[in-house]
This record gives structure tokens, C-alpha cells and sequence, in this order.
């Protein structure tokens, strides 16, 4: 009888492809010096969302220096941590996750420099799901277009998502502008990523990700575009939102 092939989120190309710059993460001049440069936003919305979402600031015991203290948080696809480690230095209990090893061992490795005990693991969401693990927000922050199996990947991250919880997804459109200034020109023009990093045909479009998402039982509370400046070299929340952007759901209490 010939055994049933289990379903994976991995795709070994793209896994490959960021293995070969794992050493970069931390370099705010190399291969990810866009993310180095995007990290603030980022940071500043998720903190922003956490904050309104939770009522964190009327909560009793709140605790300015560690905000995100008693909260459980999963960063699926950490890569080097570049998010892990600020959310985790804010009092979170968080796990990073990735499917590369490597990264995994990167970002355990500069946890440790700074003296910091992360829970990083080289794991997939539907191990983490097997496992029964389950948290208050889930941080799904540039991955899911490198996934080879979407719908795998948004369920099981949806199933350990707590009752009241909210995920993040951040993630880029799929259209001709994506295409040209994503692709075209991070990639091969401006080289700040190593070719092949994107599949266009793997960009999810704003309805899509929400119809697929909404389906799996969560609700789409906010949502907002990402502008990057090519005169200020900044990154800023927008509306437009026909290249990246984040969507966020929640899990009714």
C-alpha cells in the first residue's frame, strides 16, 4: 500500500533561496537592508493594533516598559528574528518560527549575544498546530507568498489563533504595479534581494486573502497599505495598497 504523501508548507526553492543569505539578517546593508528599513512600521502598527485591540494601557498592572507582558505571540516565518527580538524585549512571550534551519540558527545566535532566551524553532505552522499550540496574536509578517501550500498554511495558523486573538498578515499584491516595482525593480534593478526571491504568480490579492481567511472563521478588523519612498529611502503606512500591505483578523471571544 503505498503511504499517503503528507501536505507541507515548505517550498524548498524559496526555503533555499533564503538560506543562501541567511548570514545577512542582521545587516542593515545587505541583502535585507529593505526589512531593516521597513522594521519601524512595521513595529509601530503591530504595536499600535496590540495596544487598541487589548486595551493593554487601561489594563491593570500595565506595565509601560514590558506592554506585551502576558500576551503568547507565534512570529511564523521569524527568519532572523528581526521582529522577534523587539517584540520579545517589550515583554511577549513569543515563539519564532521558521522553516529554514539556518535562520533559525541565526537568530538564536544573535538572541544569545544580546542575552536573550527567544523560543526560536525550526518548525511549520501545521507542526506547531499538530502540537496543539495555541496564541493571543500571530505575527504572518512577508511569508505567506513564500508558502507552498496557502490554504494549509492560513488554516493552521488560524486554528492556533486564541479566542479574542488577532494575526497580522503582510504579504504583497498581485497586479502589474507589484510585478514591476516588487519584483523588476527590488530584484533586478535596485538588486537590494538576490533574483528569484518573489514569484509574482505567488502575490496574493487584498479579496483573496480576506475571502480565504473570513472562511476559516476570523474577521478582517483593519487593513493598510505600504508606501516606500524612494527620495526620503522610507517606508510609511498608505492607502494605496496595490504593493504591500497588511491585513489584520481577529478571533471572536
Amino acid at each position: 500500500m503505498t503511504e499517503a504523501v503528507k501536505s507541507t508548507t515548505i517550498n524548498p526553492d524559496d526555503v533555499a533561496n533564503f538560506v543562501k543569505i541567511a548570514e545577512q539578517w542582521w545587516d542593515p546593508k545587505g541583502k535585507f537592508a529593505p526589512l531593516h528599513k521597513f522594521n519601524p512600521i512595521r513595529l509601530k502598527y503591530i504595536r499600535s493594533k496590540i495596544f487598541e485591540h487589548f486595551g493593554l494601557e487601561a489594563a491593570e498592572g500595565f506595565d509601560p516598559r514590558a506592554p506585551y507582558k502576558g500576551l503568547r505571540m507565534l512570529d511564523i516565518g521569524c527568519g532572523g528574528g528581526l521582529l522577534t527580538e523587539p517584540i520579545f524585549k517589550l515583554g511577549a512571550e513569543i515563539v519564532g518560527a521558521d522553516a529554514a534551519e539556518k535562520n533559525v540558527k541565526i537568530a538564536s545566535a544573535h538572541a544569545m549575544e544580546q542575552g536573550l532566551e527567544i523560543d526560536y524553532r525550526a518548525t511549520t505552522s501545521e507542526d506547531l498546530q499538530a502540537a496543539g499550540e495555541k496564541f493571543d496574536v500571530i505575527l504572518n509578517m512577508e511569508v505567506i507568498e513564500h508558502v507552498a501550500d496557502v490554504p494549509l498554511f492560513l488554516s493552521s495558523c488560524a486554528d492556533m489563533l486564541k479566542p479574542g486573538g488577532i494575526m497580522f498578515i503582510a504579504t504583497l499584491n498581485r497586479n502589474f504595479k507589484s510585478f514591476a516595482m516588487a519584483i523588476i525593480g527590488v530584484e533586478y534593478v535596485l538588486g537590494w534581494l538576490p533574483k528569484g526571491t518573489h514569484v509574482w504568480s505567488q502575490f496574493i490579492v487584498p479579496k483573496e486573502l480576506q475571502d480565504m481567511t473570513e472562511a476559516l472563521g476570523l474577521k478582517m478588523i483593519d487593513e493598510t497599505g505600504v508606501r516606500y519612498n524612494p527620495l526620503s529611502d522610507r517606508f510609511s503606512l498608505a492607502g494605496d495598497m496595490s504593493i504591500n500591505y497588511i491585513q489584520l483578523f481577529s478571533r471572536a471571544g
